[in-house]
């Protein structure tokens, strides 16, 4: 059985009805289009949508569903669960391109105009009316859900300089269209839906359900082609919160988002979104060990009873505090002078400024935002360090410190200093080759060192002593 296929159209020969019926378009709506678009891309073997990680046994076998069944489809999940990005990338399973009549706000089907202007041009031009091409994105909108949306902003109004034109009250082409009706033959999202006023919700049922909208007191009903998606907290998307039972009731499929299930989806994230940092030939290489700290601490900070969990722990958090680390990595390298900079412990002294203002820290005193952040912070880099570092290569290197050795660490540090160490301890050689991976340049094994001092402190083999810029590890 042959699978359907995006419509082969030579687009520059059908400039009017007349050639449009001869090159063999047919008109179909726009859930069934992107039905067949999905199922092309099911048995390709294809994404369903690009760039989106941790989602595939969960959330896109829902929304595969979803779009098979025709269903209009509402996301609820906490922020910085990649809801809009997923609804922005259902446009890609639109028709590249879809014939209109020319001049259309409404992106009307040649074969079977809607609005006022449409009708009037095929009755006057027949098959020669003319007709335009418009690309897959112009037949996607978005809005913003916020109190003051208007059903004028969403639907429509009348237009007063048309009627200060001299069209009538009641004339069909004296109407502004909003967006919905704007986006007809396509998809429209509204995000945050539960923040639109409850009057305007309800001139959305029309539109979910008949298919079609009313505007003003006009006898103007317009039969519209859209697939709606939205988005919510679900905090909110309950017969308590903010949103109305009907409109509720009209959405076909409800897909709950969720945060990264695995330290490892959230590092693949954070590499992906992450911006990389490469200033005057100086290059900033932040070490798999850090990179599976600052995933652990999201993590840690999700499950942690003094932090917001209603707010949520955005992936975003990850990310800015990636950057953030490889920031002071940077500036550390600058004032050293290094070429080449490799992210440390002691780099993540940056987190906090990045952390703040991303979370929500829930503590019966106050003052005790910065403690809770660095515990969480201390839990990862112990966390990550049980799981990096073999537990038998500990002993002996905490036998050499109990012999007297002193080590110290901190901004001001010079990567080959602190490299150093592991001269004075051979016990450090095989983690350090460990969570180097084999690099041995100076900045990478600094970097591996300084982890584990740091882990063996946490782990309380290692007293540590902190100065000013500079923190000194000796033995218990």
């Amino acid at each position: 059985m042959p699978l359907p296929s995006e419509p082969a159209v030579q687009l520059e020969r059908a400039s009017t009805l007349s050639e449009l019926r001869a090159c063999g378009w047919t008109s179909q709506p726009v859930k069934d289009e992107i039905r067949r678009n999905v199922i092309n891309r099911i048995v390709a073997g294809k994404p369903l949508v690009e760039g989106i990680s941790g989602y595939d046994d969960t959330v896109i076998p829902q929304l595969e569903n979803a779009l098979l069944a025709g269903h209009d489809v509402i996301f609820l999940g906490e922020r910085g669960q990649a809801k809009s990005r997923i609804i922005r990338s259902l446009s890609t399973l639109l028709d590249e391109w879809m014939p209109i009549v020319a001049g259309s706000e409404m992106n009307d089907d040649p074969y079977h105009p809607v609005s006022r202007h449409a009708r009037d041009l095929v009755a006057a031009h027949g098959d020669g009316t003319p007709i335009e091409w418009v690309p897959r994105d112009r037949r996607f909108a978005e809005k913003l859900a916020t109190p003051d949306t208007s059903i004028a902003d969403l639907i429509g109004e009348i237009d007063p300089i048309k009627v200060a034109e001299g069209r009538y009250l009641s004339d069909e082409l004296a109407l502004h269209y909003g967006l919905v009706p704007r986006t007809n033959r396509g998809i429209f999202a509204i995000n945050e839906l539960p923040d639109l006023p409850e009057r305007i919700q309800v001139g959305l049922l029309n539109v979910l359900e008949e298919r079609d909208v009313q505007i003003r007191s006009s006898m103007v009903r317009l039969s519209l082609d859209v697939l709606l998606v939205a988005s919510a907290n679900p905090e909110d998307y309950t017969n308590r919160g903010r949103i109305i039972t009907p409109l509720k009731d009209r959405f076909g499929s409800q897909i709950r988002t969720h945060y990264p299930l695995d330290v490892t989806n959230e590092v693949e994230i954070i590499l992906a979104e992450a911006k990389a940092l490469d200033i005057d030939g100086r290059s900033v290489a932040v070490p798999d060990h850090l990179v599976d700290v600052i995933a652990t601490f999201s993590h840690l900070a999700r499950a942690s009873s003094h932090v917001n969990q209603r707010s949520g722990v955005s992936v975003r958090l990850s990310v800015s505090n990636y950057e953030a680390l490889a920031a002071n990595a940077l500036r550390r390298g600058l004032r050293s002078g290094e070429d080449v900079v490799v992210a440390r412990v002691e780099d993540l002294e940056a987190l906090p400024a990045s952390t703040s203002g991303k979370i929500e820290i829930e503590s019966l005193e106050d003052g005790r935002d910065g403690a809770i952040v660095e515990n969480l912070l201390d839990g990862a880099v112990l966390t990550v360090f049980r799981e990096r570092v073999a537990p038998e290569t500990l002993v002996a290197i905490t036998a050499a410190f109990e012999e007297g050795i002193v080590a110290h660490t901190g901004q001001d540090i010079a990567s080959r200093e602190l490299a150093g160490v592991v001269d004075e301890i051979e016990a450090l050689r095989a983690p350090v080759a460990e969570l180097t991976g084999g690099d041995e340049s100076p900045a990478a094994i600094a970097s591996a060192v300084g982890f584990v001092l740091e882990g063996l402190h946490l782990s309380k083999r290692l007293n540590k002593d902190t100065s000013g810029s500079r923190s000194t590890y000796r033995s218990r």
